[in-house]
């Protein structure tokens, strides 16, 4: 047991969700479980659809500022990703150091849990010399799938040998997806 007076050491986790709703769920998830064991959650979150602080009373909800318009994820989905982490890259950087900032000399970040899409975290984690943890939703079968299309890339068998992205974007145009 501890000592009357001793203060016990407080491990942070930094969890960075992605601002959907499939992402932050599993997100808040894994910090419920990791809370549960004793750790101090943190949640850097975009403020385009934020979680909802009251759900976690506990955890520590920290918005980062909005730096430009939201991303429309509705035209164009991987540009939008991508401008999503340009422009949350600079404030992450300044959210980080400010929790560092509030710690007591026996807390410490043991590690960022961010979800793939925001892979900004990542580049910050290394600059911090700090762990970093992927938070993937998907399936294993996507998961399998994106693999297999990476090897038939790097061999050279997409995009398919003697086929236009013409063509082929036509012939995707007409097809029904579930």
């Amino acid at each position: 047991m501890e000592e009357q007076g001793k203060r016990r050491r407080r491990v942070r986790v930094v969890l960075v969700p992605f601002p959907f709703q499939g992402h932050i769920n599993p997100m808040l998830q894994l910090g419920s479980i990791l809370h549960s064991n004793g750790f101090s959650i943190t949640v850097v979150h975009a403020q385009y659809n934020s979680p909802d602080p009251s759900t976690h009373p506990d955890f520590r909800f920290v918005p980062l500022p909005d730096t430009s318009s939201s991303p429309d994820f509705t035209a164009e989905v991987v540009a939008s990703i991508v401008q999503l982490n340009t422009n949350y890259k600079a404030s992450f950087q300044e959210c980080l150091a400010e929790v560092m900032s509030q710690q007591g000399p026996d807390d410490g970040i043991a590690c960022i849990i961010h979800d793939e899409l925001m892979y900004f975290s990542e580049t910050e984690a290394k600059n911090l010399k700090l762990p970093s943890i992927i938070l993937t939703i998907a399936s294993a079968a996507n998961f399998l799938a994106r693999s297999t299309l990476v090897q038939l890339k790097a061999e050279g068998h997409i995009p398919f040998p003697g086929s236009s992205s013409k063509a082929l974007s036509s012939q995707v145009q007409g097809s029904t997806y579930l």
